[in-house]
This record gives structure tokens, C-alpha cells and sequence, in this order.
């Protein structure tokens, strides 16, 4: 009964883990500032957060420029400066490094504190040696995807995934409650004979 119990709780635990806050990054091609915070994401965050989605838009393009001005004005960001950094309701504008750790709170605001911790883990592995740290780890789960007027469409469909994967996990997470309620009265059972 108690290794049914730990593995119907540890299912319960596994379902449902959460993802770190997304990312968008406005920029602008010739932004020294947007490849400084660009290059940034791709050597650090993308491997310390492997469930962060980074999504690049280049607000130089006309048919970016409205989500780009839409952003500024949901920022209540009155320049039109970029790079614009968008982390799930928290707003950047401009980047240096100092402002890592404030952009790792954004990040991090719905992960878990193991979660948390193996970013931190991997933060101070980049820090000692970066170089060492992704040669060892030459392809970060993590994904960095270019905006375009297709990339909308295929986020809607994203959209569809992510909620019939909520489904799926309160699906799941009934499945091992019956499954536990089972066996806590197959046990109790078996105990009266």
C-alpha cells in the first residue's frame, strides 16, 4: 500500500510541472543593446530555464511595428527604444548585464524551488566557465524562435496545444486519484480478510 501511495503522489507531483514566463525580445537590427541582450539569452538563459520559449521580433519591420507599439503602451514605456524585453507581465527597456538577476525573478516567478535551483546551479557553472558548460551542453532545450506573421499562426495552434495539455494533466491527475482511491480500498479490503 505505501509504494502504491508513493507512486500515485509522485505522479501527482510530476503532472502539471510548471514553465518558465516567456520571453520576447524586440529589437532592432543594428541595436548593439538588442545582440548584447540576444546573445545573452542564448548563452545563458536558454540553458539555465530549459522550458523558457524566446520569441524574437525585429520591431523594425512594418508588419511588426503595431505588436511592437502595443507592447510599449501595455509596458507604459513612452520611448520607442529598443530592445524591449518582455517576460511575462514584466517589462524591460535597454539591457546590461546588471539587470540579469531582476530579468531571473521574471523568469522564474511560476517555477519550483528545485526548478529554481538548477537554474542557479547552471548559473554559476556559466559563471566558472561558460565556454566548458556548453561545450558539455551543445544543444539547449530551450527554444529561440524568430517571429514572423506565420509564427502567429502556429502560436495559435500553440495555444490549442498548451490547453488540450492542461486537459491531458487534469486528465492524468484524476486517472492517479482513482488509481490511489483504488488501492487504498483494495488494501483496506485485503487488511479485513
Amino acid at each position: 500500500m505505501k509504494n502504491t501511495f508513493f507512486v500515485a503522489l509522485m505522479g501527482l507531483c510530476l503532472i502539471g510541472g510548471a514553465n518558465a514566463a516567456n520571453m520576447t525580445i524586440y529589437y532592432s537590427p543594428t541595436c548593439p543593446h538588442c545582440h548584447h541582450v540576444k546573445d545573452f539569452t542564448n548563452n545563458n538563459f536558454i540553458y539555465e530555464y530549459p522550458t523558457i520559449t524566446v520569441t524574437l521580433v525585429d520591431a523594425t519591420l512594418p508588419e511588426n511595428r503595431t505588436m511592437f507599439m502595443d507592447t510599449l503602451k501595455a509596458c507604459d514605456f513612452s520611448s520607442g527604444g529598443v530592445p524591449v524585453i518582455k517576460i511575462g507581465d514584466k517589462c524591460f527597456q535597454g539591457f546590461l548585464e546588471t539587470m540579469a538577476d531582476e530579468m531571473r525573478a521574471a523568469i522564474e516567478v511560476d517555477l519550483s524551488d528545485m526548478e529554481k535551483k538548477n537554474a542557479l546551479d547552471v548559473k554559476n557553472a556559466i559563471a566558472a566557465d561558460g565556454d566548458a558548460y556548453r561545450d558539455e551542453h551543445p544543444t539547449p532545450v530551450a527554444s529561440v524562435v524568430e517571429y514572423t506573421a506565420q509564427t502567429a499562426d502556429v502560436d495559435t495552434e500553440k495555444k490549442t496545444s498548451a490547453s488540450d495539455n492542461k486537459f491531458a494533466s487534469w486528465t492524468l491527475a484524476i486517472l492517479a486519484f482513482v488509481i490511489l482511491v483504488f488501492s487504498v480500498a483494495m488494501s483496506h479490503r485485503k487488511s479485513k480478510k
